[in-house]
């Protein structure tokens, strides 16, 4: 087992990667920027080292900076977290370059799935099934528009380096393709400097379904259940569950065993995701993407298997075992409790005077009374975990919990999450990817 590990994070991901590991007898390195010096990841860590001002790419996002850090305390591992750089093909070079031990897959695996375009053509050959969309960038409106009268309208426009639901826009006619494409494009070329545009297939009701993988260091490509992902806001999700109460048997075997073969085809190694549109009316699914770490959700799938995936990481990228439990038992729902208002979803950030969190169910928080959510980062404050037997004593148990979840200061979305929980249709099971939109 590694001895040490930097992690190349902050707020609540920090936290939970230096509780497993400290469990375990590693030393626990953080990295933080000025503006997070007094959150609870820094205090617990056996070390810290500020790499920055609060803007990320001075900070976090600073390769050289975090690279200086684990030469400076002589890591002898890198763990990402989610975001920042974790998806970084060229930072996971320079991690293993320096020879420090890289906590994710190989930089290899990342670039394959850091292009939609050619991860979709990847798994396509893999035998994965994908929706109909180009297989080229769409390098002009004409271009766009000769694809959405192939593929039919409604088309998703979508920045083929893009992730984590930016960078897309849905088009309903030759209209709005033309409109949105320039629009995506701009994004694209500003926040991942590749101005490449994906067309794909567009369903008007459909389900965000996922699947976690790990690659162990023996080669094999194992699935560890699926994730139900539907409650989104922009594109972006808010609650996870797991399993998902779409799937029967037989569809539930068949998006496992495509995720494995996705996993194959890129010789996946650690932890990984591999995100599928599920079309109720037919039963199909198709691939979406697959994200190259550790996802926010992870701990739905940590409820139900008995396992803790940080730890398997570590094992993974250390060249050890892991033991995969068979089966999962029960159910778990995940609540992202962000900064931001709840009827809007705006953000809103702000000193926290008053944190009290549920007893008897899993947080995973960042933050506490006393600290600050700045506007520099992502909103999310805390994770709200319950698992039960059933999906009915979850959700009740949820209501209990969010109902006893008190922050005072920022915004927070937690009165969402109460109507979220006595909406009928999300109770029932029965929703789709536009259930916040019709909420709203």
């Amino acid at each position: 087992m590694i001895e040490s590990v930097l992690v190349a994070n902050r707020g609540e991901i920090a936290r939970r990667i230096i509780r497993t590991a400290k469990r375990l007898g590693i030393r626990a390195i953080a990295v933080y920027s000025e503006a997070d010096a007094d959150l609870p990841f820094v205090l617990e860590a056996d070390e810290a080292v500020l790499i920055g001002p609060a803007a990320p790419a001075e900070s976090y996002r600073n390769v050289d900076a975090v690279l200086e850090a684990a030469r400076k305390t002589n890591a002898a591992a890198i763990h990402p977290g989610y975001g920042f750089l974790s998806e970084n093909a060229a930072f996971a070079r320079a991690v293993t370059e320096a020879g420090i031990v890289w906590i994710g897959p190989s930089p290899e695996a990342i670039t394959a799935m850091g292009d939609k375009i050619n991860a979709r053509n990847l798994m396509s050959a893999a035998g994965v099934p994908v929706a109909p969309g180009t297989t080229d960038p769409a390098g002009s409106v004409e271009a766009a528009l000769a694809a959405a009268e192939e593929i039919g309208f409604p088309v998703m426009v979508k920045a083929a380096a893009g992730g984590g639901g930016m960078g897309m826009a849905v088009a309903n006619d030759t209209g709005q393709l033309t409109a949105e494409y320039d629009k995506v494009r701009g994004f694209a070329e500003r926040m991942f400097g590749d101005g490449s545009v994906l067309i794909e297939r567009y369903f008007p009701r459909v389900r965000h379904i996922e699947v976690q993988i790990l690659g162990l260091a023996d080669g094999r490509v194992v699935a560890l259940g699926e994730r139900e992902c539907s409650v989104q806001r922009r594109n972006q999700k808010l609650v996870e569950e797991s399993p998902s109460p779409a799937l029967n048997g037989d569809q539930r075997s068949k998006l496992l065993a495509a995720a494995v073969r996705a996993g194959e085809a890129v010789n996946y190694r650690n932890a990984g995701t591999v995100e599928c549109l599920f079309d109720p009316a037919s039963g199909d699914f198709f691939f979406l993407e697959m994200n190259t770490r550790l996802q926010v959700e992870h701990p739905v799938t940590e409820a139900i298997f008995g396992i803790d995936l940080v730890e398997a990481q570590f094992r993974v990228a250390s060249g050890l075992e892991v033991e995969v439990p068979a089966e999962s038992s029960g159910h778990a729902i995940e609540f992202r409790v962000n900064a931001e208002d709840p009827k809007r979803f705006l953000p809103g950030p702000g000193a926290i005077t008053v944190w009290n969190e549920p007893a008897g169910v899993r947080v995973d928080s960042g933050y506490t009374a006393g600290n600050k959510v700045t506007p520099s980062y992502d909103s999310l404050m805390a994770k709200l975990i319950v698992s039960a037997a059933s999906r009915e004593e979850a959700l009740e148990k949820a209501r209990e919990a969010v109902a006893a979840f008190e922050i005072v200061g920022p915004k927070n979305n937690l009165p969402f999450f109460l109507e979220l929980l006595s909406n009928e249709e999300f109770c029932s099971g029965d929703y789709d990817t536009a259930l916040v939109s019709r909420m709203r």
